[in-house]
């Protein structure tokens, strides 16, 4: 499991998967905000299984 995920995609996962968090707790307050947890457990691990069933690396070598 080695990383496919860029820097800067890191980040921007990360800060979608805090947003659709936080609407559980401040916005519409529905389950579905806990769908963050996906973008935001990619930026944390770097590795992305779609990515890598795709062939698709956006990680500098």
């Amino acid at each position: 499991m080695t990383t496919n995920i860029g820097n800067i995609e890191r980040l921007v996962r990360a800060l979608v998967g805090l947003a659709l968090i936080s609407l559980v707790f401040v916005g519409p307050q529905t389950v579905w905000g806990w769908i963050g947890i996906v973008p935001l457990a990619t930026a944390i691990v770097g590795w992305c299984p779609p990515y890598a069933l795709l062939g698709i690396n956006t990680c500098k070598k």
